[in-house]
């Protein structure tokens, strides 16, 4: 069988997720207006598979791990090492941000085809928890060390508190 086929080894049991150190949550993604008018939005699409390829390839750029989600409107949920390594691959000369970010410049005016958007957030120590049942790594959880939430990781205040170091 495809391994891309296979169904995921789920965690059967209550597992929270926890990151070493501050990282980044960037989500990005488009909003299509015209659906039927490929030519104008696969180009930024197939931009964006570039980039995750060249990301995965490549984890000395500081992506942790993503997650797509297909809609009207797309979402792409990232997780960074750091903003500065984010930041660095947003202005990197020599990857495949700087051609499609240019690229789609040139297009002109896409406004009526497509929106494209981002948010970023900065996630510090005990600002943060996760807990998943009956689920395969999966966002954070994917990105960080997953743990059996028990004893000191049982509660959702637990898990924030254990970012404080209590």
């Amino acid at each position: 069988m495809n391994d891309t086929l296979r169904q995921p080894t789920l965690h059967q049991q209550r597992m929270s997720a926890e990151m070493p150190d501050s990282f980044v949550v960037f989500l990005i993604g488009l909003r299509f207006k015209r659906l039927w008018k490929v030519h104008k939005w696969l180009p930024p699409v197939l931009a964006m598979n570039r980039m995750l390829k060249e990301l995965s390839e490549k984890p000395e750029l500081g992506l942790l791990s993503f997650e797509s989600f297909y809609g009207r409107t797309t979402l792409l949920l990232q997780y960074w090492e750091s903003k500065e390594k984010l930041l660095d691959y947003a202005i990197n000369a020599f990857a495949e941000h700087i051609p499609a970010w240019k690229a789609f410049n040139r297009a002109g005016d896409t406004s009526s085809e497509f929106g494209i958007w981002h948010e970023t957030y900065l996630v510090t120590p005990g600002h943060y928890e996760a807990i998943y049942v009956n689920m395969p790594p999966f966002g954070l959880g994917k990105a960080g060390k997953l743990h059996p939430a028990h004893g000191k990781r049982a509660t959702a205040k637990d898990r924030f508190d254990i970012g404080h170091g209590v």
